[in-house]
């Protein structure tokens, strides 16, 4: 049976991570890799939710796409989520870099979007 409660405690933190982008908007007082961090860290908290949901043991990775491949082995429609892999490029590993992970673009209003409608789509499936 699955954990409601771990489910949406991870929404709850989730759903900061997202108030933290909304927040920082386009201002060029973020640089993109701190926005690009909190974006990412809003969509793996919510997939990580979604795998709580279908019962199953989420790995320890920040890598999007392990999480969204797991959740499909498990029979979940992910398909108008794989695009969101691309935001593992600012996972943990690039906080820590002097330069922006190398082939991202950031359109942040694009992130905020897409973060959000992955959060909606869990929140729909906790109910």
């Amino acid at each position: 049976m699955p954990d409601l409660d771990e489910a949406r405690e991870l929404l709850l933190m989730a759903g900061k991570d997202l108030k933290a982008i909304r927040a920082m908007g386009d201002s060029p007082d973020f640089d993109d890799a701190i926005f690009g961090f909190h974006a990412q860290q809003a969509i793996e908290k919510a997939l990580k939710a979604w795998i709580v949901l279908l019962d199953v043991e989420y790995p320890l990775t920040h890598n999007l796409s392990i999480l969204l491949g797991l959740i499909d082995e498990h029979g979940a429609d992910v398909s108008k989520f794989w695009g969101l892999a691309r935001y593992t490029s600012f996972a943990v590993q690039f906080r820590y870099e002097q330069s922006e992970p190398s082939g991202t673009s950031l359109n942040r209003a694009d992130a905020v979007r897409e973060a959000a409608e992955i959060l909606d789509h869990v929140e729909r499936l906790i109910g």
